[in-house]
């Protein structure tokens, strides 16, 4: 047998159709209704409200194989055999994460591709997969943020036990998994939780309705997501979730949603005997994110600082543009490098107001910040998807390595950044509605050319050749310019988990001198000098000396301490 049950409080009646059969579900109080039937897995079910003849999908649907719109199919958890039994989860501190997409990371574009190439990150030396988001969204392809069905694993990904068989192969390979999961809004297209339940709140943000978090009904909208975050690190095995836009979950109620869920996972992680990782992004720059819920914090595991991307983006490149207005500087860098953020409650000009809060360094440890380079937002989100490596000298792009892999943060990386990767990776879309394909494309130019940037090159996120060339080209590992950029990345990610220094997460422990107008910069991490020089000539950093552990240009012996050669990095034991 297997129970139906719904959550419908709007609604007077409702049925479950199977097949060519139709059954009444029982009020059962609280506004959920349920029933009992013979239905096997792999039998198609949906849910007719009131006297509506038209079937809709079961809101914990975990089976869409034919897309957002159709009816959900019964699927049995238990069928799966896990080989992870002995997996022992990973801590999160010493982390270094690798975010990919399932679409584009392969040629296939699928999680038995994924797991074909899963060796690659094992010799690069990673101990986190970040898959973006994978459940169910309408059309066969985007960036996964436009979910609908957020209990179900898109089906041309490979569904649910395409999952179950990529988590498991990665805890063979000894990788934890992080699902990047959106609990902000829903997408366009398929989402019916309206029609069932007061889901949505009457307020929008930048991506869509809101989700009602603290108004009539929403101790079940809120109980609708801890069951879907408890879902995926129970019986997915994932590791721990990233959630998107966190600072966009408007909640007035106490205790806030993200304390109640960091509640929910650490009693899960207890019973489970295996650590489960809450990271938020969030552009508050407030650690009320990863302060413990006894001191009134939500109790998150970590979370995103921007302004590390931004500080390094604005050095490497030059861009001033928009958000790196503020960016640019050494003395910029320096602050985030020793404080995480640069904005702690000084003015932000982009914001055009006074932002975040500030850092206590003695108490709050740098792995609980996630650091990167390049990321699917910061790549996907310019006008043409161009990564680093088109717009940045390569000197200065292997000095960007290297003061993110010898960063006090927790690193991450974006998939094919380890090589210098030369595709690019714009949006793409998939929506078969064509008022949302024009959406799309509107959207985008208006936004890119807020931005100042040229638009008359960008893909139509509609066109497939959008998604086609954002796929990464795995023969580009065997051309030289590749092969040294993911030669230095294996080297740096050795030192970081091989020195003590690098792995020591104190920020009060973190010093930075600079010469904005000579251009070099050096962070003292206990007895290591990471020294870098932005500028196009040698410099001599003064006082600098000892044994070099790795350099990505000439290091010299000057008469009051070395030269480093133009837009170089050098990795130092203090002699």
């Amino acid at each position: 047998m297997t129970a139906f049950r719904v959550w419908a409080p709007l609604v007077h009646r409702v049925r479950v159709r199977l097949g060519a059969e139709v059954h009444d579900l029982a009020a059962i109080g609280n506004g959920w209704w349920g029933t009992s039937l013979d239905a096997a897995p792999g039998t198609d079910y949906a849910y007719l409200l009131d006297e509506d003849e038209h079937g809709l999908p079961d809101p914990r649907s975990r089976w869409q194989p034919r897309g957002a719109h159709e009816a959900s199919r019964v699927y049995d958890d238990s069928a799966y055999r896990w080989q992870d039994g002995s997996w022992p989860g990973r801590d999160w501190p010493g982390s270094i994460v690798y975010e990919l997409h399932i679409g584009t990371f392969t040629p296939e574009g699928t999680f038995d591709g994924a797991i074909e190439r899963l060796n690659h990150l094992v010799d690069l030396g990673v101990t986190h997969v970040e898959l973006l988001p994978v459940n169910t969204f309408n059309g066969v392809w985007n960036w996964g943020y436009d979910g609908v069905g957020w209990y179900a694993v898109h089906e041309p990904y490979g569904g649910p036990d395409g999952l179950k068989r990529f988590v498991d192969a990665c805890h063979s390979h000894r990788l934890a998994v992080l699902l990047d999961v959106v609990y902000n809004h829903l997408g366009p297209s398929g989402n019916y939780l309206p029609r069932f339940g007061p889901y949505l709140a009457r307020q929008r943000n930048a991506w869509g309705e809101v989700v009602n978090l603290d108004g009539p009904g929403s101790p079940e909208v809120r109980r609708y997501i801890i069951d879907n975050a408890l879902m995926w690190l129970r019986d997915f095995h994932i590791d721990g979730l990233r959630l998107d836009a966190a600072h966009a979950l408007l909640d007035t109620s106490e205790p806030h949603l993200l304390a109640e869920l960091s509640a929910a996972v650490d009693g899960l992680a207890a019973l489970l005997g295996r650590p489960r990782t809450l990271v938020a992004e969030s552009d508050l720059n407030d650690a009320v994110m990863i302060t413990p819920r006894s001191e009134g914090g939500y109790g998150l595991d970590a979370q995103w600082d921007d302004d590390m991307h931004h500080a390094l983006h604005a050095l490497l490149t030059g861009e001033r543009q928009g958000y790196y207005v503020d960016f640019g500087s050494l003395a910029a860098l320096a602050k985030v490098y020793t404080s995480a953020f640069l904005h702690d409650g000084s003015y932000s000009t982009f914001r055009g107001r006074v932002h975040g809060r500030p850092v206590d360094r003695l108490r709050t440890p740098a792995y609980r910040f996630v650091a990167y380079l390049q990321d699917h937002d910061q790549v996907g989100n310019r006008a043409l998807g161009d990564r680093l490596p088109e717009i940045t000298p390569p000197r200065l792009l292997d000095v960007g390595a290297v003061l993110l892999l010898t960063s006090p943060f927790t690193p991450m990386l974006w998939m094919g950044e380890e090589w210098a990767a030369g595709t690019r990776w714009p949006f793409f879309s998939s929506h078969p509605e064509p008022h949302l394909a024009a959406a799309a494309k509107s959207g985008r130019i208006e936004e890119f050319a807020n931005y100042g940037w040229d638009t008359t090159e960008m893909l139509d996120p509609q066109d497939p050749q959008a998604f086609q060339s954002a796929k990464l080209n795995w023969s580009e590992l065997s051309a030289a310019p590749h092969q040294n950029m993911l030669a230095l990345y294996r080297r740096l990610i050795w030192l970081r988990h091989s020195e003590p220094d690098l792995q020591d997460s104190r920020l009060a422990a973190v010093a930075v001198d600079y010469d904005e107008v000579a251009r070099w910069l050096v962070a003292h991490r206990g007895g290591l000098r990471i020294a870098a020089n932005f500028d196009e000539a040698p410099q001599v950093v003064p006082g600098l000396a000892g044994e070099v552990l790795l350099a990505t240009g000439e290091v010299k012996t000057a008469d009051n301490g070395l030269s480093l050669d133009g837009q170089s990095a050098a990795v130092i034991r203090a002699g």
